[in-house]
């Protein structure tokens, strides 16, 4: 079975759960912005979590179907249409032979995901299928999608079905939208403690450079640092560091002004000082926001931060119960 791009929408991609184990290479991990959007979509039409599906960003793409097939969107309320007629999100419909899936406007949220009973069965690269652009790895032929493109689709499992569907409470990732959670560290001790203060007092708003590297945030005060004789090899501006590892969702502020937090596809180490770190539990959040949104972040301890790790993994538990 194959699904032809008729028109490609603003950004989408393959993506799964991502490649662990090569960011010490350089490889991000990359997958899902919104893990437990593609972990719901998957569940939905019966394929393993992880299977491939299709990440759309601010606008849905424009699908033809050779074969019938079983089809959830999750994540960014895009609601989906089949030959114009409206389907439920969050929910596992039918997609017969010869239709066609499209999409309304977005009304909120930054990223759907579209899965297919079978899963998009593209070549598996590193031990994902998941897209990295920047690098031009995995994915379809390691970019996003154009049109003309034809997606190969799996053999869906014998539970794949229209019709189930996920609960209301667990619709999208829990968590306040609007406050990210960090665990502070590695390099706050650059900073003064009064500006480390008003970092977490301040108001952010996400800057039209929000992507699959990084989300840019603006509308705070810069920062202030202490001052010191700059180590050799860290450069002349204080938010410089002799090169250091970046951890997955470190909140680096580059001149001290606008903190980026690194997402799925960041470059694994540089020069700029980190504040601290996203909680994984929080990074969902941050791949459905949209440029304008406004954001505090809350600094938290280890123990909350391993608890909410917790949570969220008794919320993916649920989800799985629930879809059966």
């Amino acid at each position: 079975m194959v699904i032809e791009v008729v028109k490609p929408g603003l950004a989408t991609t393959v993506q799964d759960l991502g490649r662990p184990g090569y960011y010490h290479l350089g490889i991000p991990e990359s997958g899902g912005m919104d893990r437990y959007a593609v972990r719901a979509a998957n569940l939905l039409v019966g394929n393993d979590e992880g299977a491939a599906v299709l990440e759309a960003t601010f606008q849905g793409p424009e699908l033809h179907f050779e074969s019938d097939a079983i089809v959830a969107v999750t994540g960014a309320e895009l609601p989906p249409r089949v030959d114009g007629a409206a389907h439920p999100a969050w929910t596992a419909f039918a997609v017969k032979a010869g239709q066609t899936l499209g999409f309304d406007f977005l009304r909120s949220g930054a990223r759907a995901y579209i899965a297919v009973a079978g899963g998009i069965d593209v070549p598996v690269v590193l031990g994902s299928r998941s897209t990295y652009a920047l690098g031009a790895l995995g994915g379809f032929e390691g970019r996003k999608l154009a049109a003309g493109d034809m997606l190969p689709v799996g053999t869906p499992a014998s539970s794949a079905r229209e019709g189930r569907s996920v609960p209301g409470d667990l619709r999208a990732p829990a968590g306040a939208a609007g406050t990210l959670r960090v665990l502070p560290g590695l390099y706050d001790f650059r900073v003064t403690k009064a500006a480390l203060e008003r970092f977490f007092e301040d108001t952010w708003r996400v800057a039209t450079e929000a992507d699959r590297i990084g989300y840019r945030f603006r509308g705070g005060h810069p920062l202030e640092f202490i001052p010191r004789k700059q180590p050799f090899g860290a450069g002349s501006d204080p938010s410089n560091i002799v090169d250091s590892c970046y951890p997955y969702g470190s909140v680096q502020i580059p001149g001290g002004t606008e903190p980026i937090v690194l997402h799925r596809d960041a470059v694994s180490g540089g020069g700029y000082f980190m504040i601290g770190t996203v909680i994984s539990s929080d990074m969902d959040l941050i791949g459905q926001m949209q440029p304008n949104h406004r954001v505090r972040f809350a600094s938290v301890d280890m123990a909350a931060a391993l608890a909410a790790r917790h949570e969220a993994a008794d919320r993916i538990a649920a989800l799985r119960q629930s879809l059966g």
